[in-house]
This record gives C-alpha cells, structure tokens and sequence, in this order.
C-alpha cells in the first residue's frame, strides 16, 4: 500500500542543488525510494559528474520510473542561475518541490580574522545564491527564507518549509578543513 508521501510526490518533479553529495544527495535516493514508479528529478551541482554517478545508482536500484535530468550549475553564479530553466527540458519545467541545499564553507577562522575571499564565496553560494534560486523557482511556481517568504505566499497554494538539520557527518566538513580528513573527524567527536 503507498504511502500518503509516495501518494503525494506521484507525477512530481524535484529540483535538489547541491545535489552531488551530502544533504542533497540523499534527498535525491529518498525521494527516489518514496515514489519510484512516477518521480522527475533534477539534479543540480557543480560537480557534474558526481550527479551522473548518482543519477546512475538510482535508476539501477530502482528502475526507470525515476526520470533524472542532471545539470552543471553553481548557484554562486547569477548568470548561471538566470540561464537555469531554459536548460531544462519542457518535461521537467513543472517543478513541484524545491530543495535549495547547495552549500559552502571553507575554514574555521573568526572574525576579524576570516579571508576576505571565505566571506565572498560563502555569500555567494549561501545567501545570495539561495535567494536567487528561489526567486527563479517562485517565477515558475508562480506561473502554473523562512517566515517573510511564508507570509508573502500565505495567499498560493505554495508552502515553504525550512529545514535545519544541525551537524550532518557529510562531506561538508572536510571541505571545510580544506581537506583535512583528520580535522574533520574531529568536528563529530
């Protein structure tokens, strides 16, 4: 008997960035899991190859009844961002469910003494990149963060859930540590 979740992602879509590894990649295995006979995804990431791979293992554990479509894109890029739909094929434009997961830290320095280019970088994917990917998500949503998005949709029929899962043992953490695998560790004692 289907599940109410698998019931209702039945004929979705699912655009997920930050979709090569950690949080996003296992968002792409359980929406998968949830509704394997009827689910699109969109895999998005800088790290293209990394989203075949997954893309990959997907459709050899589950079959075809996931349709995937993977695509290169950094969310710290506002060109990048702005061209997004037009590289998505007319069958997965319908999106129903954004996960707005890509991320990046590098370091573990404190103010004051935080590169210049850490602060820069860190913006640019984690705020101004997630604002501008959902701003083009709300256009197409629209078409067919947190409290103040909420309350200026109060009156669609779309909803905004906010996820903070707190420390996650991903890869994440030894990017931070600048590859540090042996500082990484250490973060998770």
């Amino acid at each position: 008997m289907p599940t109410n979740a698998a019931k209702n992602l039945h004929g979705k879509t699912v655009l997920i960035t930050g979709a090569s590894s950690g949080i996003g990649r296992s968002c792409a295995f359980e929406f998968s899991r949830t509704s394997p006979a009827s689910i699109k995804l969109i895999l998005a990431a800088r790290r293209v190859d990394r989203l075949h791979d997954i893309s990959g293992e997907i459709i050899s554990e589950l079959g075809n009844g996931v349709q995937i479509h993977v695509v290169k894109l950094d969310v710290s890029k506002p060109d990048e961002v702005s061209r997004f739909w037009a590289d998505i094929p007319e069958d997965f434009r319908d999106v129903d469910v954004l996960v707005n997961n890509a991320g990046f830290m590098s370091g573990y320095e404190r103010a004051p003494q935080i590169p210049n280019q850490v602060i820069e970088d860190v913006w640019a994917t984690n705020v101004t990149g997630l604002i501008q990917m959902t701003q083009a998500f709300l256009k197409i949503a629209k078409k067919r963060t947190e409290e103040a998005l909420r309350k200026e949709l109060i009156d669609t029929r779309i909803r905004v859930i906010t996820v903070d899962p707190g420390q996650v043992l991903t890869e994440f953490t030894v990017i931070r540590n600048r590859g540090d695998e042996a500082s990484a560790d250490k973060v998770y004692e």
